[in-house]
């Protein structure tokens, strides 16, 4: 994963380094409390992160991902799965911060 870390995540986890390592051990306990596999989670995450509208967890998913061997192609088609559950506009902006993170190809 690329080193980009938001200034709001570091400085978060620097004021409040209890909460921050809760998030973590919950985050662990959620993902291996089930079958899906670590890429099956991201591209869920993925999902969900595009129907909050969630820039920075868009990015940061898009990393996550990478970083496990998701493909662009499949991230590509993740996002745009999202154009008939959450419409147009919407998706549409979240492809532009997933092709922010993946570059133009």
């Amino acid at each position: 994963m690329t080193d980009y870390l938001p200034d709001a995540y570091t400085t978060f986890r620097q004021r409040h380094p209890a909460v921050a390592d809760g998030i973590d051990v919950l985050a662990g306990a959620v993902d291996g409390a089930g079958p899906l596999d670590p890429r099956s989670q991201r591209l869920v995450k993925l999902g969900i992160a595009i129907g909050r509208s969630s820039e920075g967890a868009v990015r940061s998913s898009v990393r996550k991902a990478l970083d496990l061997g998701v493909t662009a192609g499949e991230i590509r088609h993740a996002a745009l799965l999202a154009v008939t559950t959450v419409g147009l506009p919407a998706a549409t902006a979240a492809m532009g911060w997933v092709d922010d993170v993946l570059g133009s190809d």
